[in-house]
């Protein structure tokens, strides 16, 4: 087979403000500044670069990571590149990540990979749900996303089974059972976090875990080779179960076997590894394994991930053995603080819905994302108070809107008159629309509350102002939801309108 279409040589990567771009670009331009696509695709390219970082440029400690730096790391990575050139053609011999033994598997379309396209019997709302023809570097993405990020259901077809006695592809009657969810996905699509710097290979380098750090990751303790390197010949094979144990093998887990067809794309599950409630999560998920039954951070559409930052944060409150614990954050936090200034927390993923085994998006599921900027000078357990407190008492205010429209509504109407204090579906709905809209409102502000989580005197003024915003806010949203234009609606309006007083004069 002809060898064509070279990661390292075609443009294929979304990157901000530039297009597509190369592997080879992103360690040897300094101006790419951060990637592009949809939030699953920045995961599952992140992971993927920080795969060939480790495989060639993992340091001993911290003081071998500052002294290589993000420019060292870019080299290493740009001659690793150059000898395995031949492993990273999209078609051929080895084509990347894919495996030739599955030809036996249905052909599916490229669009039944993807949650935001209809196929099927599902309704076209929109032309952007209709599957577009696919090119080479589309195609490259949908490789790189299916490693961690492949949804469960009947799509994927089980029957092909590669490791003799493998029965993990099989339900209870010994039939190919639905496809599993990809391990970076879980039961509703997890939240995931990183380190963002200047450019693209900057954040790589601050994201990079030592050998130092390795040795002490109890879920991974070993680095691992990455399977185009070493791939693996079935689901349970040497190799896979090698993946199954190192850092390499949950940035490229290989959770889907795939191989591109002339008309779309062979399709079985691969490797299953263990999932966050059998004690193992990705270092870039937030899992809080204190609890008897382990709890992960799921992507909210609802509530966006900068609203989660204490808790992805909360391991800087060094008196605090318990809560969400994020191995990507924790461990790299120390070094990347003294050597940025300035650096930035980036959060997201895709919220799923699951019926029968089969996932998928709809209703209100939605990609998520958030970028806060951290100012290492800040950083710390008070940093985390202030921000916690703030938090808290903005919670508070949304409360006391919900509370507002619902009296406002009720007061108007003959409904629940039942005694029972439950708000009935449409009172329901004109409240959770109010705090919706509060809390995207409030979205524009929140990079400066962040910024003002300080001691000083000038901070404290800073959140006294954001708190007459975030009131006004409120109060806006209460104004728009609750109109005032007949003498009924008046006297309604007059006598629910929120009072804030109490959170501006706070302080």
């Amino acid at each position: 087979m002809e060898n064509r279409f070279n990661l390292i040589d075609e443009s294929w990567i979304p990157v901000v403000d530039v297009g597509r771009v190369s592997l080879k670009e992103i360690f040897s331009n300094p101006q790419l500044r951060a990637l592009g696509g949809n939030p699953v695709q920045k995961i599952a390219i992140t992971k993927l670069l920080l795969a060939i970082a480790q495989s060639t440029a993992t340091p001993d400690d911290d003081d071998d990571w500052k002294y290589m730096g993000w420019q060292g790391m870019a080299d290493k990575c740009l001659n690793y590149l150059d000898k395995w050139h031949d492993r990273f053609y999209l078609y051929g011999e080895r084509p990347f990540l894919q495996m030739p033994a599955i030809r036996a598997a249905l052909v599916k379309s490229l669009g039944v990979l993807s949650p935001e396209i209809s196929t099927g019997n599902t309704t076209v709302l929109t032309e952007t749900q209709q599957e577009q023809q696919a090119n080479d570097a589309d195609k490259a993405i949908t490789i790189i996303v299916q490693m961690g990020f492949g949804l469960s259901g009947k799509k994927t077809d089980n029957s092909v089974v590669l490791t003799a006695g493998y029965q993990g592809k099989q339900n209870d009657k010994g039939k190919s059972a639905s496809g599993k969810a990809g391990i970076a996905v879980g039961h509703m699509g997890l939240l995931h976090s990183f380190w963002l710097g200047d450019a693209i290979a900057h954040s790589v380098w601050l994201n990079l875990f030592t050998y130092e750090d390795i040795a002490e990751l109890a879920m991974y303790p070993t680095l691992g080779i990455t399977p185009w390197e070493l791939m693996p010949a079935g689901e349970d094979d040497d190799i896979a179960r090698a993946l199954k144990e190192s850092l390499i093998g949950r940035l490229i887990p290989m959770g889907k076997f795939c191989l591109l067809a002339d008309d779309g794309i062979h399709y079985t599950d691969g490797i299953a590894h263990a999932g966050y409630l059998e004690g193992k999560a990705d270092p870039t998920v937030s899992v809080d394994f204190s609890q008897k039954k382990p709890k992960a951070l799921w992507v909210n559409p609802s509530k966006r991930p900068w609203r989660e930052l204490t808790s992805l944060l909360q391991f800087v409150e060094q008196s605090k053995a318990a809560g969400f614990d994020t191995l990507q954050l924790k461990r790299t936090l120390k070094r990347v603080s003294r050597s940025a200034d300035q650096f930035a927390l980036w959060s997201g993923g895709l919220r799923v819905s699951s019926n029968a085994g089969e996932q998928y998006a709809s209703g209100t599921d939605d990609y998520v994302q958030s970028e806060i900027w951290l100012s290492s000078r800040l950083l710390g357990s008070v940093f985390l108070e202030y921000l916690k407190h703030e938090m808290t008492q903005l919670e508070a205010i949304q409360k006391l809107l919900w509370g507002a429209v619902v009296r406002y509504f009720r007061q108007l109407s003959d409904i629940d008159k039942s005694g029972t204090g439950k708000a009935q579906p449409f009172v329901a709905s004109q409240a959770e629309k109010a705090t919706g809209t509060f809390w995207q409102l409030c979205e524009r502000q929140a990079q400066f509350l962040i910024n003002a989580c300080d001691m000083t005197e000038e901070a404290r003024l800073q959140r006294l102002q954001l708190r007459k915003t975030f009131a006004a806010y409120a109060i806006q949203v209460f104004d728009q939801v609750c109109p005032n234009d007949s003498a009924r609606q008046m006297d309604a309006w007059a006598q629910t309108r929120p009072n804030f007083s109490k959170y501006l004069n706070a302080d």
